[in-house]
């Protein structure tokens, strides 16, 4: 079949069903009427003659050619959206949509430039709708790679090929454990590796193997996939975790996190900024020199 126009705006309208996991979280975002948008539907779906989602009183799912049409959405989305930014530069002007993706727990990094990137982005490119999204270190490689985000902003220990990594600077991590923790109520010379073995602790499943291998396990011990979640399971007071210092900090401070003495799983990761490979838009070189430039 051939795209048309009204074609692009239905899979528009399709593609933020589907982000938003239904009709009418996608009211906001659209400024439609729940009406209209299931018209838009229905009307896509009579335009492919396939079923793309079922809709009712048990919620919103995707058929299988349903998820297959929105991966020929979101592809075809971006492909518009970077072609329109090109063509725009041909007259001088930065336009057009800058997808990016940070990992979690980043605000109270102070190391960590971006707002003030951001500050200077608004500056030199003010048409330049700037689109941020909180990601899983995988998750931000695996989009950078299928074109769902342009650049990617954390540190990552499973890298894949085909992509631009650029060191901003160290992220310091310690062992932490909350302030009513046994181990919070013993002298510094009393925590070792010993005592440390016989506490649970709260790992995080992308850490890669070699890392995972350096850390004991205990079967009572727990994996998550955010620093926010792991810092919950330590504040309860029965695991122990590593933790980024800037984001244990305040809790210090408030006197609900213990920092424990200085430990060989102490460990330093390298925050980077990540593109695809290769020449990239205007406004994606423009946002990674920004942020780059901070650490010069």
């Amino acid at each position: 079949m051939q795209i048309s126009g009204s074609d692009i705006h239905l899979l528009t309208v399709f593609d933020c069903v589907v982000r938003n996991s239904g009709f009418s979280a996608a009211q906001a975002e659209l400024g439609l009427s729940q009406p209209t948008i299931s018209n838009h539907i229905t009307a896509l779906e009579d335009r492919l003659g396939v079923k793309l989602c079922q809709r009712g009183r048990r919620g919103f799912s995707l058929t299988d050619k349903g998820q297959i049409v929105h991966e020929v959405a979101k592809s075809l989305i971006s492909t518009l959206d970077e072609q329109s930014s090109q063509l725009t530069a041909l007259r001088g002007s930065l336009i057009g949509r800058l997808s990016l993706a940070v990992v979690d727990c980043s605000a109270t990094d102070t190391t960590l430039k971006l707002p003030h990137a951001l500050k200077l982005m608004a500056v030199q490119a003010p048409s330049v709708r700037v689109e941020m999204e909180i990601k899983q270190p995988q998750e931000i490689l695996n989009g950078i790679a299928a074109g769902e985000y342009q650049i990617g902003i954390g540190s990552f220990d499973n890298k894949i090929n085909g992509l631009r990594y650029e060191d901003l600077y160290d992220e310091r991590h310690s062992l932490y454990c909350a302030s009513h923790h046994p181990l919070a109520q013993l002298q510094l010379d009393q925590v070792n590796a010993a005592t440390l073995s016989e506490h649970s602790w709260v790992h995080r499943g992308y850490w890669n193997r070699q890392r995972q291998k350096q850390i004991r396990t205990h079967e009572a011990d727990r994996v998550v996939h955010d620093i926010e979640a792991q810092l919950f399971f330590v504040l309860s007071g029965q695991y122990v975790g590593l933790l980024p210092d800037h984001s244990a900090h305040p809790h210090v401070i408030s006197g609900r996190l213990s920092s424990l003495p200085p430990s060989v799983d102490d460990y330093s990761c390298v925050m980077q900024v990540v593109t695809r490979s290769g020449p990239q838009p205007k406004i994606v070189e423009l946002f990674r020199s920004l942020i780059s430039a901070c650490y010069e």
